[in-house]
């Protein structure tokens, strides 16, 4: 699914125009973006958490240049659904 389909969906389910959950969800994903970007979780009960993990320091190897590389430590962001959210998903037959 889409951002558009997703638009469309939540459109027609509510009756709200287009062009207005459009900008909603425009500036859900933002604040999710930007909050993570400083540093916070986002909890969303029933729904999930989006998180920050931690990447320790590693070292990668160039094969080209048959040298290494040092990674330093960093964010990466992740989502961890909830139990509901997970027994929906298991519980929902895979389509061909």
């Amino acid at each position: 699914m889409t951002k558009s389909e997703l638009v469309k969906q939540i459109s027609k389910q509510t009756g709200i125009e287009n062009a207005v959950v459009l900008t909603i969800v425009e500036a859900f994903m933002e604040d999710i973006k930007s909050n993570m970007a400083s540093g916070n979780e986002i909890f969303l009960r029933g729904f999930g958490s989006f998180i920050l993990k931690t990447r320790a320091e590693n070292t990668a190897r160039n094969i080209s240049k048959n040298t290494s590389v040092v990674i330093p430590p960093h964010n990466i962001p992740f989502f961890k659904p909830c139990p509901e959210f997970k027994e929906a998903v298991v519980d929902t037959p895979m389509e061909d």
